[in-house]
C-alpha cells in the first residue's frame, strides 16, 4: 500500500518560441523534492510513468514532470507551425519550458533531475543547471557512433537507413529501432552531430562546451554493461566536459541488477529495488 496519495494531470505549456508541448503532471502528499524527468531521444514519456509515481507514492516527492520534446509522441507540431524542427530545441527550449512548468507547483521548492540518454545532456544546454539540487543521470553519453557497440550497426541505423528515410519521406519511422517516429530535420540534426567523434560539441552553433563548463550540480551518472550506446568510452565523452560538477559514476551489471538492462531498461518497474532504490536514495540527499 502507498503511503502517500498521488494526483495525476496531462497538462499543456509552451515552449519561448509557442511551440505547444505535452506532460503528465503528479501531484503528491508528501513534502519531498520536485522532479523533472527528461526523455531520451524519441522515446515518449509514458516510459518514465511508473518511476514518476514511484517517486511520489513511495518516496514523498511533492511533484513530478515527464513531458514529449517536441516533434515526439503527444507534442507534435501544429498545421500551422512553420518553422524547422530542430533537436537541439528540446534542450534549448523544450526543458527549460517544462521547468517552469514544473516550478508553478511551488516555487522556490527544491527540484532535482533525472535524464535518461539525451535527458542528461539538457542539464547543461538548457541554462537552467542551478535550479537543480541533483541530477541523476541514466545512460547518458555522447551520440557518436564510434563509441557504440556494435558501432557498424549503429551506423548503418542513422546514416545508411535513417537519413535516406528523413529525405525521402520527411520522419523516420520508429520501427527502424530508435525509439518513436521522429521528424526528418531532427533525425538529420541528430545523424549529422553523431557522425563527429566529438558530437555536438563540434558544432559551434551550440556552444556546448561553455554551457557545460558552467555546471556545478552534483551528478550521478549510472552506467549499464550491457548498453550498446552508452558505453564507458561514449559516457566519458560526454561527463568530462561537466568538469566543474561533483560527479560520481556507478556502473552496474545484468547480474547485479538481476536482469538485462541495456539503455532503456532502468525504468521498468522490474527494477524498482534493485536499480531505483539506491537511485532514489541519492537524490534525496538535499
Amino acid at each position: 500500500m502507498s503511503d502517500y496519495q498521488v494526483e495525476r494531470a496531462e497538462v499543456e505549456f509552451r515552449a519561448p518560441d509557442g511551440f505547444p508541448l505535452h506532460g503528465t503532471l503528479m501531484r503528491g502528499s508528501g513534502d519531498g523534492p520536485m522532479a523533472l524527468i527528461s526523455s531520451a531521444a524519441a522515446v515518449p514519456r509514458g516510459f518514465y510513468a511508473r518511476f514518476a509515481e514511484h517517486l511520489i507514492t513511495v518516496h514523498g516527492f511533492r511533484a513530478a514532470l515527464t513531458y514529449d520534446y517536441r516533434g515526439v509522441a503527444s507534442s507534435q507540431a501544429p498545421k500551422s507551425w512553420r518553422q524547422p524542427l530542430l533537436m537541439r530545441d528540446w534542450a534549448h527550449l523544450d526543458m527549460p519550458a517544462a521547468l517552469e512548468r514544473l516550478e508553478l507547483e511551488a516555487p522556490e521548492h527544491p527540484i532535482v533531475g533525472v535524464g535518461q540518454s539525451f535527458g542528461g545532456q539538457v542539464l547543461a544546454l538548457g541554462g537552467r543547471h542551478e535550479r537543480f539540487s541533483r541530477y541523476l543521470m541514466v545512460a547518458t553519453m555522447t551520440g557518436y557512433w564510434g563509441n557504440t557497440k556494435p558501432r557498424f550497426r549503429v551506423f548503418s541505423q542513422m546514416n545508411l537507413v535513417g537519413v535516406p528515410l528523413a529525405a525521402l519521406l520527411g520522419k523516420v519511422p520508429g520501427r527502424i529501432g530508435l525509439g518513436q517516429t521522429l521528424p526528418g530535420s531532427i533525425f538529420r540534426e541528430w545523424a549529422r552531430w553523431g557522425r563527429h567523434p566529438e558530437y555536438f560539441f563540434a558544432d559551434e552553433s551550440m556552444d556546448a562546451a561553455r554551457r557545460f563548463a558552467e555546471v556545478e550540480t552534483p551528478i550521478l551518472a549510472i552506467g549499464l554493461t550491457d548498453d550498446p550506446w552508452g558505453t564507458p568510452k561514449a559516457q566519458h565523452a560526454l561527463l568530462k566536459y561537466y568538469h566543474r560538477a561533483p560527479t560520481e559514476i556507478r556502473w552496474i551489471s545484468p547480474a547485479e541488477a538481476g536482469g538485462r538492462v541495456g539503455h532503456l531498461g532502468f525504468f521498468r518497474s522490474a527494477f524498482k529495488d534493485t536499480l531505483w532504490q539506491p537511485a532514489i536514495d541519492w537524490l534525496k540527499q538535499i
